[in-house]
């Protein structure tokens, strides 16, 4: 894997990890210290995260994280239910019986587990088996166009999901 590529996956880590704040300001020096790689790494990776609309560069004042507000909570979402809307249809008709069978039990087992009582490991494990399945969803449709602008989407939602709403036992 190419650094910039390595770049990029550590400030998604850090930024899904709530290590970056959204809005924040960054320098490329703390980005290199965020991802442990050089600074040719960092420079590398910025027009990816621009182009994704992770950050912004502000003309003599630096990168900012995007920040979370109304119109990207708006347009995220919205993006989220126009492919997952096709997906989920593509889905019901064309997936095969065991995977659709293995997804619903994954999900079962969590909800009767949580009947007996809900701890931080399956809360992640819940959140994991959720995202796994928007994931599986998408991802069989077969089309990489649409997977990649998903997987930058799911990127923003993650973030404006820990901005707002935290995943708790009653939920």
């Amino acid at each position: 894997m190419k650094q910039r590529d390595q770049a990029y996956d550590a400030f998604v880590q850090h930024l899904l990890d709530g290590r970056l704040a959204p809005g924040a300001f960054v320098t490329q020096r703390a980005l290199m210290a965020v991802t442990g790689l050089p600074l040719g790494a960092v420079r590398e990776m910025i027009p990816r995260l621009e182009a994704d609309g992770l950050i912004t560069t502000l003309p003599q004042r630096g990168l900012q994280v995007a920040a979370v507000d109304l119109r990207l909570v708006r347009e995220a979402f919205q993006l989220r239910e126009i492919i997952e809307t096709a997906a989920v249809a593509h889905f019901a008709r064309t997936a095969p019986a065991v995977v659709v069978a293995a997804h619903r039990t994954a999900h079962d087992r969590i909800s009767a587990e949580a009947e007996g009582g809900v701890n931080e490991a399956l809360i992640r494990e819940a959140q994991a088996t959720d995202w796994g399945f928007h994931d599986a969803v998408v991802a069989h449709l077969g089309n990489g166009l649409v997977s990649e602008i998903h997987r930058v989407n799911l990127i923003r939602i993650r973030v404006i999901m820990q901005s707002r709403v935290a995943l708790s036992p009653e939920a």
